[in-house]
């Protein structure tokens, strides 16, 4: 059984400024390292993040997926996604938190920034090292941000969305740029997005390729080559992968017993939901929970 119970961060939790410690964290990297040093064991977050390192090395993790850190490289989180890091020297960046709410102020479609790739809240879209022209515009759109929230100007707030919002369009345009060397209709792109939502809103209780055909209007035949020529995976795997990261994430809270996520998981019962994880996870719920503690601990 895991000694602790990983903890969830919310933007109020970190933030030193009360005027905007309720929607936003705008700092240099090296800044918000110092303060919160305790971050670097797995933690979860309540808002977004986004962090571009313009230095450093090391790792870090996304949801139990490691990633190497270099100059260059920016990634983006969606809140209740489990991070962690390892850096190794002298760090530099820039790090963004914001609420979940935080553009629907401005913004009248409150879901506008789910149609960016890496929101998605899958670790291996969401990390991405970018071209060198970008990096000098995403550097001087960063600068902007943080002089808004030093000068505290009129519409200061509105000002840092705008920005915001820039910096997430030119890295999606560089994404996008990817997928079409892979030579994917870009529809088949928006097809998978949507099955991903909708796994995000009913892995619970969906729990068959067929049931998210039905809901997208196509065959399961039809979303099984989908998936298998964009992510090379079947239909069936993506569902089970994100089955399988929330029981992990459920297994690093130490007050759930295993039959409780079971349960919590929809299987039938604690036996079949044992049997599930160590067939795709490669280690039991209970050995799997004891190497995190361990990890955590160390």
């Amino acid at each position: 059984m895991a000694k602790h119970q990983i903890p969830t961060y919310t933007i109020c939790r970190l933030a030193a400024d009360e005027a905007v410690q309720k929607e936003l964290i705008a700092e240099r990297f090296p800044h918000y390292l110092d303060t919160h040093q305790h971050l670097h064991f797995p933690h979860r977050h309540s808002f977004y993040h986004l962090v571009f390192f313009t230095k450093g090395a090391g790792k870090q993790s996304i949801d139990f997926v490691s990633f190497p850190v270099q100059p260059g490289q920016i990634y983006f989180m969606v809140p209740g996604q489990v991070h962690g890091w390892d850096f190794d020297g002298e760090m530099d960046g820039y790090i963004i938190n914001f609420s979940d709410t935080f553009f629907h102020t401005l913004l009248q479609n409150t879901q506008y920034i789910d149609q960016f790739y890496f929101f998605n809240g899958q670790a291996a879209e969401s990390v991405l090292q970018l071209p060198v022209n970008i990096q000098t515009e995403i550097t001087a759109l960063f600068e902007k941000i943080l002089a808004e929230v030093q000068q505290n100007n009129d519409h200061m707030m509105d000002m840092i969305r705008t920005l915001l919002l820039q910096i997430f369009i030119l890295v999606n345009r560089v994404q996008v740029t990817t997928i079409r060397q892979k030579q994917v209709p870009q529809h088949n792109y928006l097809l998978l997005r949507n099955f991903q939502q909708l796994i995000e809103k009913n892995y619970t209780q969906l729990k068959l390729p067929k049931e998210y055909a039905a809901l997208l209007y196509i065959t399961p035949n039809h979303l099984n080559a989908l998936c298998k020529d964009v992510l090379d995976k079947s239909a069936g795997e993506i569902i089970r992968d994100r089955i399988l990261l929330e029981a992990k994430r459920l297994l690093t809270n130490a007050d759930m017993s295993i039959m409780d996520i079971a349960y919590q998981l929809n299987f039938a019962d604690n036996s079949y939901f044992s049997k599930f994880f160590k067939k795709y996870a490669g280690a039991t719920p209970e050995d799997f929970r004891k190497q995190f503690d361990h990890t955590y601990n160390k």
